[in-house]
């Protein structure tokens, strides 16, 4: 069998290249399928919008609260903390005692900015967001 570098360009991408224009076929052909053959239902139920069973109140633009956004800043946060202290514990026999004291900075960075948020009262839904208790 000779070498990919002997084969001449068209022998090399001729098989990617019937595979990609299969897919796309397929895709293109299930996807027109579809059209053609499946039920086109409107009325007012299905074009409602679908919030878990209960019928919707009130307009889709409502205002979230800011703390809604700072969960999921710290739900990141504490994800990213996970992915640092995998790499960590795989090469922690390596680096020995070097190793135990970075993390050990790392992890009290990251709970020293847990308690500010519980201070601020981040993690507080009960507090009403028209009391004086606002997040600064």
């Amino acid at each position: 069998m000779p070498l990919p570098s002997q084969l001449a360009p068209t022998e090399v991408w001729f098989p990617v290249l019937t595979q990609v224009v299969f897919a796309v076929g397929m895709a293109a052909a299930l996807v027109g399928a579809g059209f053609l053959f499946g039920k086109r239902l409107k009325n007012k139920v299905k074009s409602a919008p679908y919030e878990c069973g209960i019928t919707p109140v009130g307009s889709a633009t409502n205002r979230f609260s800011v703390k809604f956004y700072l969960v999921a800043m710290l739900f990141i946060l504490f994800d990213i903390e996970a992915i640092f202290l995998y790499p960590w514990a795989v090469v922690y026999r390596e680096l020995k005692l070097f190793a135990f004291f970075e993390m050990l900075l790392f992890i009290a960075l990251v709970l020293a900015g847990f308690f500010y948020i519980w201070k601020k009262g981040v993690l507080n839904w009960a507090v009403d967001e028209s009391s004086d208790e606002k997040i600064r």
